[in-house]
């Protein structure tokens, strides 16, 4: 899952620090996901290959090595050597990786288009393994209590409901208080399960043959129809791995490399070789291979260590969905919402109500209908595989819009390619087992992305039809000049063309108008941070009214009377007292009444609902409520 977990203040934050703390604290955000896949990915595997029951050692050896291989390839190769390079200004992610194609520009290139859609199905996976990975990782880690009590399995559900309703109830007040821990806990889970680890090798020593990648190739070659059922099994051993690329930007490549290499890298590795070692000398573990390497007395101990890592990597999620949540309304994908800042430095330095609880309907929904991790995985590993060759496809295009060469791209992402669709035809078994769950949410939340920026698109067609063009405007100023009153207002709207309804509007009914006038337009850079010196581009319209748009980029909360009283402190345009400025915005209400033949009327009907809920334009320009004036625009569209 793509966890950009730490946001702004965390970014600059974790720049400050020496390399070595920041791979510390980077544990916890980045490697929360893919750190907690040996509670369930070996068994979930061993299961696929033993339908009777009974696994044989080569087919141990086989999935080991299988595992082993896909980190190094996958992971280390893949996203920590290559993926990491494609980076948007310092910042990485899928959305990021997007705005690298210059969606604002699909229009005029067919292929562009294509790959925002592409990048959108993409970005909406990520919504869908939201839901699935805080489900699976706490639901596993609490099954652990099977292992010392089977008589307690009844609880296992209701355990896992419980906490991660606390989870989600907890996210109002934000997490910083205990996120400072996140990143020495992750550290010690990794010590946990690499001694455990060890100490399964150690009986069986026979295990250390799955470093052969051989014994992959030929326990496949052998393995026949259940090859596919295996391999979609592995494949769980690197979801997560796309944290990597997501977070670069909030810690910097180096962090993430040296925690990868040489901590949560070596700690799996002696995991899931400890876990093969137990099960060459007991193939009864199969139901908890993880569990059963601890000894008896420390079961519990263990539990208790799974669930609170299992927890830090589905915060790391739940806050990864609020980032990804303003980039894409940043970028333009989804209406705006409710932002809410909470205090803190580490992780959860926003929150989205909205999101926050449709993740904790859709986790639980998740939780209850599937009823135990064995079930949740093949709902689990769909969505990420789809996701992983997506990421690989855009990098393509990206690697070839920077000129590298073609053959190049072909031949190492053209190959990166055929694996990611290898393991994405191999989780597809699982599509009626669960696979359908999080492809559905997916395929709803891309249906409204592209629902509210095609109905943008046309409410800018119309908006430019209703407005009075510049000269006009000048010219009627001259020609019948309004009473003029002392004060500053400034205009908000979305195009840099024309003059904002609500300005004309006003000045029909009321005609006045006051002596400095702003005609703002709030733009989206597609890069993450725009410099404060680049912030405002002012261009004089006639005496004492000025064009200025606000560029912000897709990593940015826009506050518009900051970024007006920075352009006067840098001596673009004159406001007069900052205090004092008021704000006129458009109260627009949408009529879907067919008219647009861009639109089908049901989706026109979609768009106006979303338009009607979306967060009032003041509130999310951080305009302090008492300086706004609403005026009433009606459009239809």
């Amino acid at each position: 899952m793509n966890t950009s977990a730490t946001l702004n203040a965390a970014s600059a934050g974790s720049h400050r620090r020496p390399w070595g703390l920041a791979s510390i604290v980077c544990m916890g955000v980045v490697f929360g996901d893919i750190g907690t896949s040996p509670l369930y990915t070996l068994n979930v595997a061993a299961k696929a290959a033993s339908p009777g029951g009974t696994i044989t050692p080569e087919a141990v050896v086989g999935i080991v090595s299988l595992i082993f291989w896909a980190l190094i390839v996958v992971i280390s190769l893949k996203y920590a050597v290559l993926i990491m390079r494609a980076d948007n200004h310092g910042e990485g992610g899928i959305l990021a990786l997007l705005a690298l194609i210059s969606p604002s520009h699909a229009q005029q290139n067919r292929w562009r288009a294509a790959m925002v859609i592409v990048g959108l199905i993409g970005a909406t996976l990520l919504y869908g393994d939201g839901c699935i990975t805080p489900a699976i990782s706490v639901l596993s880690a609490i099954e652990g209590i099977k292992v010392y009590a089977p008589q307690a399995g009844r609880i296992i559900v209701p355990l896992t409901v419980v906490i991660l309703l606390l989870l989600f109830l907890i996210q109002r007040k934000g997490t910083s208080f205990v996120g400072g821990l996140f990143g020495p806990v992750m550290l010690i889970w990794f010590i946990v399960i690499g001694l455990l680890g060890a100490i399964g090798i150690a009986r069986a020593p026979a295990i250390l043959a799955a470093l052969n990648p051989l014994a992959a190739i030929t326990y496949l070659h052998h393995a026949g129809p259940l090859a596919f059922a295996v391999i979609g099994g592995a494949f769980l051993a690197v979801t997560g791995g796309e944290a990597f690329y997501a977070d670069m930007g909030h810690f910097g490549p180096l962090p993430i490399r040296v925690a990868w290499f040489a901590v949560a890298l070596p700690a799996l590795t002696l995991s899931y070789f400890g876990q093969g070692g137990l099960l060459l000398l007991q193939p009864t573990a199969l139901e908890s291979p993880f569990y059963e390497l601890a000894p008896h007395w420390a079961h519990i101990s263990l539990v208790v260590l799974s669930t609170v890592a299992t927890v830090i990597a589905s915060q790391s999620i739940i806050s990864g969905a609020y980032s990804m949540t303003q980039q894409a309304i940043q970028l333009g994908f989804l209406p705006r919402m409710n932002v809410v800042h909470t205090a803190g430095r580490e992780i959860g330095q926003i929150y989205v109500p909205a999101v926050n609880w449709a993740l904790a309907a859709l986790t639980l929904t998740a939780v209850i209908g599937f009823g135990s991790s064995d079930a949740l995985a093949g709902a689990f590993g769909i969505a990420v595989s789809l996701l992983m060759a997506i990421t690989t496809l855009l990098a393509s295009f990206v690697a070839l819009q920077w000129k590298h060469s073609i053959w190049v791209v072909l031949l190492v992402n053209g190959s990166l390619l055929a694996l990611d669709l290898v393991f994405f035809a191999s989780t597809s078994t699982k599509l009626i087992d669960g696979g359908w769950f999080p492809l559905l949410i997916a395929f709803v939340i891309s249906f409204l992305m592209l629902t509210w920026r095609k109905g943008e698109r046309v409410m800018d067609s119309v908006r430019l039809v209703l407005r009075q063009s510049l000269e006009q405007f000048v010219t009627a100023l001259r020609t019948d000049p309004p009473i003029r009153v002392p004060g500053t207002i400034a205009v908000l709207g979305r195009l840099t063309q024309g003059v904002p309804l609500p300005l004309t509007r006003n000045l029909q009914v009321n005609h006045v108008l006051h002596e400095r006038v702003l005609l703002v337009a709030i733009t989206s850079a597609e890069v993450p941070r725009v410099p404060p010196e680049q912030r405002a581009t002012v261009t004089a319209v006639c005496e004492n009214v000025w064009r200025v748009e606000l560029s912000y980029g897709f990593m940015e909360q826009p506050n518009v009377p900051q970024a007006l009283e920075l352009a006067a402190a840098q001596g673009k345009l004159d406001i007069g007292d900052a205090a004092t400025v008021n704000y006129f915005t458009g109260h627009e209400t949408v009529v879907a009444s067919g008219l647009s033949k861009q639109m089908t009327p049901w989706r026109e009907s979609l768009f106006a609902l979303l338009h009607r809920n979306a967060q009032r334009p003041g509130a999310y320009f951080r305009i302090p409520g008492s300086r706004i004036m609403e005026i009433g625009v009606e459009f239809e569209i």
